[in-house]
């Protein structure tokens, strides 16, 4: 009998960094893993957290800092990271074209404006690293926020000296000559690069008093890593087949996030101590956590299983 599994995932379902978890489902890995997977879609990070405080899903898929600020709060159901998607959010900090003059560097951030898409936006976080690593603070730059379309555009008309723009629209205005890349976090190598240390953002968690079962999870990540191999090789248009059309409408827009997501990913899905320590570093450096969060040492809320990534048949 195939097990049944309940998955939620942060919305929107355009995001990125949740891309082969959809794919997964729509292509049938989890279904040739002998595993029935139920997506779930909340509305953004949080939703996800607080749905497996609330033991509404067995796995969930969101952001390690929305875990830790909105996700269980007892030791008994403390999360448990079983599978590792993204070193960061897929943003570059660019400077705008007509202000390269002026920013040349992170040191050269304070009295400027920095755009970002939205108050509390989850790349404030490594906003917040990047300016303590020089040195700075949050408080020594003026942020303001334009939205997604309205980020770009202020980038174009030098509204803002830099901004933290997502993908697909940094590549689009690094590409026209727009912008200059200030720091890439867009791959988990730019990630190692800017921040010096391997990072975990993105990734999948369990409750440790619900646990899946390891041989389930081998079966999951299986199905998960196939998925970001169809991710990294499969055109637009051959995953437009079997993909909803929320996510692939408009076609050129996703062609365009599709291309950004070919190196996203973490290599097997793998995650370390030290990239959890590394991450729970910049969380704090960015908003206090709440005083009711548990933060779990790193080696507590990393899940080790003897994981068999090798497909059923190879197993003897």
């Amino acid at each position: 009998m195939a097990q049944a599994l309940t998955l939620a995932v942060s919305g929107p379902t355009s995001s990125p960094e949740y891309l082969p978890l959809r794919v997964a489902e729509a292509e049938g890995h989890f279904a040739k893993e002998g595993l029935v997977v139920t997506l779930k879609t909340t509305r953004a990070e949080p939703g996800a957290a607080e749905a497996l405080a609330q033991g509404q899903a067995d796995l969930v898929a969101t952001s390690l800092e929305a875990m830790l600020r909105f996700g269980p709060r007892t030791p008994k159901q403390a999360p448990r990271l079983v599978l590792g998607l993204t070193a960061a959010p897929p943003v570059a900090l660019v400077v705008a074209e007509s202000q390269k003059e002026l920013v040349r560097s992170l040191e050269d951030l304070p009295g400027t404006r920095v755009g970002v898409t939205a108050p509390g936006a989850p790349e404030q976080a490594w906003l917040a690293w990047l300016l303590a690593r020089a040195g700075l603070s949050p408080a020594q730059v003026w942020l303001v926020s334009r939205g997604d379309r309205g980020l770009q555009h202020a980038v174009e008309t030098g509204d803002v000296h830099t901004a933290l723009v997502r993908e697909p629209a940094a590549s689009r205005l690094l590409a026209a000559g727009q912008a200059r890349l200030l720091v890439d976090l867009r791959t988990p190598a730019a990630v190692s690069q800017a921040l010096g240390a391997a990072t975990v953002n993105a990734a999948v968690f369990m409750r440790a008093d619900r646990a899946v079962r390891d041989r389930d999870l081998a079966a999951f990540t299986r199905a998960v890593l196939a998925a970001e191999r169809r991710v990294a090789t499969a055109t637009a248009q051959a995953l437009s087949e079997r993909l909803p059309t929320s996510i692939t409408v408009p076609a050129d827009d996703f062609e365009a996030r599709l291309a950004g997501c070919r190196d996203l990913y973490l290599a097997d899905g793998a995650v370390t101590v030290e990239q959890v320590r590394e991450t729970l570093t910049v969380i704090r450096a960015h908003l206090p956590l709440p005083v009711t969060a548990r933060v779990p040492p790193p080696e507590e809320l990393l899940h080790v299983s003897r994981r068999v990534l090798t497909p059923p048949a190879a197993v003897r």
